[in-house]
This record gives structure tokens, C-alpha cells and sequence, in this order.
């Protein structure tokens, strides 16, 4: 590979030049496979031993070479560059489905577990504010460990959405220090739930289309954080989802 070719790859780290590109990376040959069978397009497909995945061409590197364009501390095998599919932004709330919201949730890392949550849960839809971390950014692709290949992720303007929603009556749930026991409170079978910024939790324009207040309780009284978004998108969505079971 020349010099070129690394850097161009390498500058889709940034969310400016996945955009013009249109592309983004997978990595590993498990999530490579689980990409392809939901229907992405392989762009490019490079590996470093022999292929063992459904992608006729394919462009054989050294270890080494996988090494300079991984974006991972180990390096895989596999590493694609994947079309970035067409983008929805527009979406409204159906009254009999659990909609899981994300506003301004900014760390990688985060959304990438909570695609991983969401596909765990069977929660086919996630709707971010236009300002929530690019789900495409190599961090959150990987940290999704594939589950973003079964998921719809849309980004779009949160109020409108949450308007709508209240236009229909169905109830919207947010997470909050102050507000109703979740373990406690009767929770419908359907509804939405927003789930807040790591630091300042759900924005202002946000909190007034919220219905109904939740909170996790700790059960320390005293120098007590609050929860990373990620572990209490998993505690919110397994008491919503076992309402079901």
C-alpha cells in the first residue's frame, strides 16, 4: 500500500471525511460478515491471511501493513471500507413499539454499547439528536460488535419527534437525579425513552416534551456519581423490556 492510500484511509477518523467519502469502517471478520448479510456494500475488503468471507475481490496486505490502517490497539485479519447507506432524518413514533431517543450522547464508546444494548433488547430503532456522536466513527462501529448492521439509527431533529409523540399521547420517559423509582413505577408495555448527555444529562429544549421523570435509585446515601449512560440505558430498557415478558 503506498503512503497515499494509508493517509486517505486513515482520515476516516474524522466525521468530515467519512461524509465525503461516504464510507466507514468495519473491522474483524465477524462483524465484516455481519455487515454483508444485512445487505451493506463492501467499497474495499483488505486482509492480511487467507479469505474467508463472501467478497470476490479482495486486496491481500502484510501484517504490517494492517497495522498502519487498523484502527484497533490489536489489529484483525479483515478490514473493509463500507458504504455509508442513505441516511433517514425524519421519523415518527409508533404508538405500539418501545422507541429508544439518545440526546447529545457524545462518547463513542457509549453509543457503541448502547447500539450493542439496543439490538440486545430487541429494540429495532434508535433516534439521536443531530448532535449525538456519529454512529459510523470507527470507535462506536466497533464497540457495536456488529449489532449495527440489524439496527435503524436515526439522526434527526429530537423535538419534532417528541412532539409528535405527545400528539398521539404516547408517554415519554426521561432519566433524571430527581424523579419517579423506576423499579417501582408502573411502566407501560410501549412509549419512548430519552436518554441524556454524559454530563448535563437531557438538554433543555428537551426536558419539558418528557411526560414522565425517572430515576435510578443508588443504595449508597453519600458520594454517590451519577451513572455512565450506557449502564443506565441497560438498567431502563431491562425493566421496560421484562414489563413484556
Amino acid at each position: 500500500m503506498t503512503k497515499k492510500e494509508i493517509a486517505e484511509i486513515r482520515k476516516l477518523a474524522q466525521k468530515k471525511f467519512r461524509y465525503e467519502q461516504g464510507l466507514f469502517v468495519v473491522e474483524g471478520q465477524k462483524a465484516i460478515k455481519e455487515i454483508i448479510d444485512a445487505g451493506f456494500h463492501i467499497e474495499m475488503l483488505y486482509a492480511s491471511n487467507q479469505n474467508e468471507l463472501p467478497v470476490k475481490d479482495v486486496i491481500m496486505i502484510s501484517t504490517t501493513e494492517m497495522e498502519r490502517i487498523s484502527f484497533l490497539q490489536t489489529p484483525t485479519n479483515y478490514f473493509a471500507l463500507v458504504r455509508i447507506p442513505q441516511s433517514i432524518n425524519t421519523y415518527r413514533v409508533i404508538e405500539d413499539e418501545f422507541t429508544l431517543v439518545l440526546d447529545e450522547v457524545q462518547d463513542p464508546g457509549n453509543l457503541g454499547t448502547i447500539i450493542r444494548l439496543a439490538d440486545w433488547f430487541g429494540i429495532s430503532t434508535i433516534v439521536c439528536s443531530t448532535n449525538t456522536a456519529d454512529c459510523f466513527n470507527p470507535k462506536v462501529v466497533q464497540a457495536t460488535m456488529g449489532a449495527i448492521a440489524r439496527l435503524k439509527i436515526i439522526y434527526c431533529n429530537l423535538q419534532e419527534v417528541l412532539k409528535d409523540a405527545r400528539s398521539k399521547n404516547i408517554p415519554i420517559f426521561g432519566t433524571f437525579m430527581n424523579g419517579d423509582n423506576i423499579y417501582t413505577i408502573n411502566l407501560p408495555r410501549y412509549g419512548v425513552l430519552v436518554m441524556g448527555n454524559e454530563g448535563s444529562g437531557i438538554s433543555k429544549e428537551i426536558e419539558p416534551l418528557v411526560t414522565q421523570r425517572l430515576t435510578i435509585p443508588s443504595f449508597k446515601t453519600e458520594n454517590v456519581e451519577s451513572l455512565n449512560v450506557a449502564i443506565a440505558t441497560a438498567i431502563c430498557c431491562s425493566e421496560f423490556k421484562r414489563r413484556i415478558l
